[in-house]
């Protein structure tokens, strides 16, 4: 049965069973609620969540558990020779899924009977040009041990999804028929109901430590895996960056971090003063006519999408550099360069400053602003020497998020500012010339892991690495951030 037949049925018992267990409590009552325990509703919700609650639960473990157990079933079904190691393990078992899948189609689009999958053979039929008729594409032709896993993994799924269907269905009615049975006018429905919100909002809290967790733990597996293929220290202080498939692949991290630092500084430099400035006027000067049509022009930029930047930058920024200032001053013939991804970059960035440090601003308590106008203050000394430094620990929250946008940005640097890699043997000019093309350690993690790559190479596995360094970079930030906002909080209370 498919997943969304079964949410169907698990909803339908949910709102039957709540309408049930409502009237079998206003019965026990003689119609009265006021002799009730707890409202009637409650009642009915106490039904819903006895309904639904474990059989989701339990379609969650079995989503996350029975594919791996499916996998493992399925390879070990395959000749030992043909999984030897994690990498070529994963390429065996996406052409199994997808090839599976295709056969799927075919069934349902007809072009293949029921019967007909079980006689397929890879000797008589093209398996590829079948199933590419049918919309879905393979990279390379199908042998007959790929075609027998995708016939067992169809078998498998099959089983686990009616399985799924009859646990589910079964948890679901267990629970109708003990809500049913428990309803009376004494049931204290509404501490129970409290007790499993408080529960259900327990574990939506954890989850953002949990996908942190798995996150970080994925990041630092395959982490693992090329450092055991490729030496450590020629990854974190390599000067060179350049990956080859074929093998002899240089993987130095410093010139990607070179390329990500400085892109991102340029950045933050044209985006912390112009979008701190222009909070200081929204919130201590404009009007609130002018503050009604800027502050939401401001946010306008937020919503543009990346790409677009990343062509204004191609098309539009990067000429005008390259012909009005790197060209005449003898730095540089590309209009790809730091300058030109770090200045559209630093304008994308505005409205993360800008808006957040305005309601920061806002925030601050008026009496402070009283009291220093009282003593004799300006409004640009109070503006300077109080309301800055009781929002400064917002502020340095909005450059922190800044500073992590512009880490994590791809498109923009990709046109922008080119794929080419800090050249560090071009000596020290060439490294802090602004009008020299770099890229950044985001644009090298999706080349790495684009195409049809092996991922048992350490030319693939170097991008989980890059992740990994790039986290630990972002959360120093935060560590530092964090370090000055206290530094800054003792001093000014």
């Amino acid at each position: 049965m498919p997943l969304l037949w079964i949410i169907l049925i698990l909803c339908g018992l949910g709102v039957v069973g709540y309408g049930v267990a409502r009237a079998r409590a206003m019965a026990s009552a003689d119609g009265d609620s006021r002799s009730l325990h707890s409202l009637p509703a409650y009642y009915g919700w106490n039904a819903v969540l006895m309904i639904t609650v474990p059989a989701a639960l339990v379609m969650i473990a079995w989503l996350v558990i029975a594919p791996q157990l499916i996998n493992m079933r399925v390879l070990a079904s395959l000749p030992a020779t043909m999984a030897e190691d994690a990498g070529m393990r994963g390429l065996i078992m996406s052409d199994v899924r997808r090839v599976a899948s295709g056969l799927s189609v075919a069934l349902s689009q007809g072009v293949l009977g029921p019967g007909q999958i079980e006689t397929l053979d890879p000797a008589t039929t093209d398996i590829r040009a079948l199933l590419g008729g049918v919309g879905v594409a393979l990279g390379a032709d199908v042998d007959r041990e790929v075609l027998a896993a995708a016939k067992y993994f169809q078998v498998l799924s099959g089983r686990a999804s009616v399985w799924l269907s009859v646990v589910s269905i079964s948890l679901a009615l267990a629970g109708f028929a003990y809500a049913y049975i428990r309803t009376n006018r004494d049931f204290r429905a509404r501490n129970v109901v409290e007790l499993a919100v408080k529960w259900l909002l327990m574990l939506a809290s954890s989850v953002a430590i949990l996908t942190t967790l798995g996150i970080v733990l994925s990041m630092v597996f395959e982490a693992t895996n090329f450092l055991k293929v490729y030496d450590w220290r020629a990854f974190f202080f390599g000067t060179v960056w350049a990956p080859d498939f074929r093998g002899d692949s240089e993987l130095g991290l410093l010139p990607l971090l070179w390329g990500t630092l400085y892109i991102s500084l340029v950045a933050l430099c044209v985006a912390v003063p112009l979008g701190l400035y222009a909070a200081i006027y929204m919130s201590e000067y404009a009007g609130p006519r002018m503050r009604s049509v800027a502050k939401p022009l401001l946010e306008l930029l937020a919503g543009i999408p990346t790409i677009v930047y990343g062509l204004f930058a191609l098309i539009t920024v990067g000429p005008l550099i390259r012909d009005y200032l790197a060209q005449p001053m003898g730095l540089g013939e590309s209009a790809s360069s730091v300058a030109t991804a770090g200045l559209v970059m630093g304008v994308m960035l505005i409205p993360f400053v800008s808006s957040l440090s305005d309601d920061i601003i806002n925030a601050v308590p008026q009496s402070l602003r009283d009291g220093s106008l009282g003593l004799g203050a300006t409004k640009s000394e109070t503006i300077r020497q109080v309301v800055i430094p009781a929002a400064l620990p917002g502020i340095v929250g909005a450059v922190l998020l800044a500073a992590s946008r512009a880490i994590g940005e791809t498109m923009i640097v990709v046109l922008g500012a080119g794929a080419a890699a800090a050249q560090f043997h071009q000596g020290l000019g060439a490294l802090v010339n602004p009008f020299e093309a770099m890229t950044t350690v985001t644009v090298k993690i999706v080349s790495q892991l684009t195409g049809d790559t092996d991922f048992s190479s350490p030319e693939t596995l170097v991008a989980f690495a890059l992740g990994l360094s790039l986290f630990v970079i972002t959360l120093g930030l935060n560590v530092l951030a964090l370090y000055i906002v206290r530094r800054y909080r003792e001093q000014y209370e």
